[in-house]
């Protein structure tokens, strides 16, 4: 058995989420917390907090086997002060939305140091990190720490800079990781072959410890491997995707303890076939999904 889904929209509101899932064919999913795309952020009333959580039950879902993903506009790694500000601030906010929804992970790019150095982007990502567990004490919510494609100043296209983040964090039990198959690809590991397969569960295990790796944006890409590009393209029709190339990363049983999150370009019809195409795969090397 595994778990499958989709970034879903809620515009029709938090509590469409589970049944939209469903529909699709998932067990799990992504959302944003708010427009992804604005500073601005403001918590569920109760109301909608519970008929969220009353869906879930309802469509038999997993709290803890879905997530929050952050706003784009943070960048805790910012030198510039007032965007670093806002994204300590923001983020504290989409802990305390996710708190109220009853998930259990915030999902973040870790940031881009904009040419002040790697050291220099840790250093203010781990200030904002430390703000942003201080003022949620009260909750149960996790920090997941997304791999980035290696391009520009971004920090995170390598585990070893997450695992630093992580291992100087003053709570790194509140902290673990997301992997993105597109980004990874876009950095250069190859998740075509079982050997590539296990050269990056050898290599998160030995950085951040394979329990770290708490979710995967299972994704393709536009571009060959190494390229740096991050651009997302639908599972099957980019560089990863034959059948063979997915077929050997969906069949590897360590992967398949992780739920699997699609952020691939369509809508939720597009999705639901990347999902049948991921049942196809999987049984085809053996594994279950529930029906």
């Amino acid at each position: 058995m595994f778990k499958i889904g989709a970034h879903m929209s809620t515009s029709r509101g938090f509590d469409k989420v589970p049944s939209d899932t469903v529909k699709i064919g998932g067990n799990t999913f992504q959302i944003f917390p708010h427009s992804p795309r604005m500073w601005r952020a403001s918590l569920p009333t109760e109301t909608q907090s519970e008929s969220f959580k009353s869906e879930m039950v309802k469509h038999s879902l997993d709290f803890q086997s879905c997530m929050v993903h952050s706003g784009y506009l943070i960048n805790l790694a910012s030198p510039n002060e007032e965007v670093w500000e806002k994204s300590v601030e923001l983020l504290s906010i989409e802990m305390k939305i996710t708190a109220s929804l009853g998930l259990k992970y915030l999902n973040f790019h870790p940031g881009s140091h904009l040419g002040e150095g790697v050291q220099y982007g840790i250093d203010k990502i781990l200030r904002g990190i430390e703000i942003v567990l201080l003022e949620n004490q009260d909750n149960e919510v996790e920090l997941l720490l997304e791999n980035v494609a290696a391009k520009g100043n971004h920090i995170g296209s390598r585990f070893s800079e997450l695992a630093t983040i992580i291992g100087k964090s003053v709570q790194p039990e509140r902290i673990g990781i997301t992997y993105d198959t597109c980004h990874g690809f876009d950095s250069g590991y190859d998740i075509r072959t079982s050997d590539g397969i296990s050269r990056l569960i050898d290599e998160i295990d030995k950085s951040v410890g394979y329990g770290k790796l708490k979710m995967i944006h299972l994704n393709d890409s536009k571009y060959p491997l190494g390229a740096g590009k991050d651009r997302h393209e639908i599972l099957g029709k980019g560089y990863i995707g034959s059948d063979e190339g997915f077929m050997e990363f969906v069949s590897n049983g360590r992967i398949r303890e992780k739920p699997w999150l699609l952020e691939t370009p369509g809508n939720d019809a597009e999705h639901s076939e990347e999902i049948k195409y991921i049942v196809e795969l999987m049984n085809k090397s053996g594994g279950s999904f529930p029906s």
